[in-house]
């Protein structure tokens, strides 16, 4: 069984559409001026009854891939990564930070993981303000999880953001804000979520020196796939390859016959029969934890399931195939 794998590279009630608002198309071709042009420009709702989880379970498997949100951001945007058995949980990698373009070593851990964070680009807390409150919770569960509104970025300036809108806050790399900007107005385009006239007067300052600046679509930041890995080949023997047969006689010595007993009349009850095991370290029903995920199975707890031992735990949390 491989142990990793390295690759490179309560709200108000739903305004009337909100159960489709993220489904709505993106119009190819769109510069972020464009876009930002149709943006309606409101003050902010009062935030009462924001809470995080208005938002659905943090980080939820929205697509269906049996991989949790920010694993498939980090799988995306972090460059030589390795990755557990399950194919899924991202255990080491590189990101070259957008926000202000250093580069950070990724660890998974206690005391690491947050050296790397997803930033939602626009926050959510300042989306329940302009106008994410109306939408259904469905809508938010898919905003919270679009890959269009979510960034790997540095724990440092994701913390330095909080929830902050482009007239409070921009990422210190200059050359990144435009297509940060340009991102907003993508993810509010499609939610139908308004700005207010400073964070509009912010775009239009940023957006003043790139006016051909694209609106990005989703098929451009999507994740990518989880890649299986390949069967493990099976046993080979080392025992000579028979010579071919020849009509040649090989030797003048008379070849001498040895008959061997016949095991189905032939027993020995002093040898016992021997008893198939599993050996530690594989599944004898699945080949990697993503299969037997799939198949319904898992997790496994250390000390409480024996399945535990037939993977390897590679972040060393007591729990496989989670």
């Amino acid at each position: 069984m491989t142990g990793l794998a390295v690759l490179t590279s309560g709200a108000a009630s739903p305004s009337a559409g909100a159960e489709a608002v993220a489904k709505a198309p993106v119009v190819q071709g769109l510069t972020a001026r464009q876009g930002l042009a149709v943006l309606k420009v409101k003050g902010r709702a009062p935030k009462t009854g924001y809470a995080r989880d208005q938002f659905g379970p943090a980080w939820s498997d929205v697509d269906g891939n049996t991989c949790d949100t920010r694993n498939d951001v980090l799988r995306r945007d972090l460059a030589d990564i390795t990755v557990a058995d399950d194919w899924c949980i991202v255990l080491t990698g590189v990101l070259t930070d957008p926000y202000g373009r250093e580069m950070i070593s990724f660890r998974r851990g206690t005391k690491t993981s947050a050296a790397v964070q997803v930033d939602h680009v626009v926050a959510l807390a300042d989306a329940w303000t302009k106008g994410a409150q109306t939408l259904s919770r469905t809508a938010r569960l898919r905003f919270a999880n679009d890959p269009l509104n979510l960034l790997a970025t540095s724990g440092v300036l994701n913390r330095k953001k909080q929830a902050g809108d482009a007239a409070t806050w921009l990422p210190p790399r200059k050359s990144f804000r435009c297509e940060y900007v340009a991102r907003q107005i993508a993810v509010k385009r499609i939610y139908r979520l308004w700005v207010t006239k400073a964070e509009h007067r912010a775009m239009v300052s940023v957006l003043a020196d790139c006016p051909d600046e694209p609106l990005p679509s989703r098929d451009q930041v999507s994740v990518p796939p989880l890649q299986e890995p390949e069967p493990e080949p099976g046993p080979t023997s080392d025992a000579p390859t028979p010579p071919e047969p020849t009509s040649e006689p090989s030797s003048s010595v008379p070849a001498t016959t040895t008959t061997e007993p016949d095991p189905s009349t032939t027993t020995n009850s002093s040898t016992p029969t021997a008893t198939p095991t599993t050996q530690a370290g594989s599944d004898p029903r699945f080949s990697t934890c993503a299969a037997a995920k799939r198949a319904g199975y898992g997790p496994y707890v250390r000390g409480r399931d024996a399945e535990y031992d037939w993977y390897r735990d590679a972040d060393s949390d007591g729990v496989v195939c989670e």
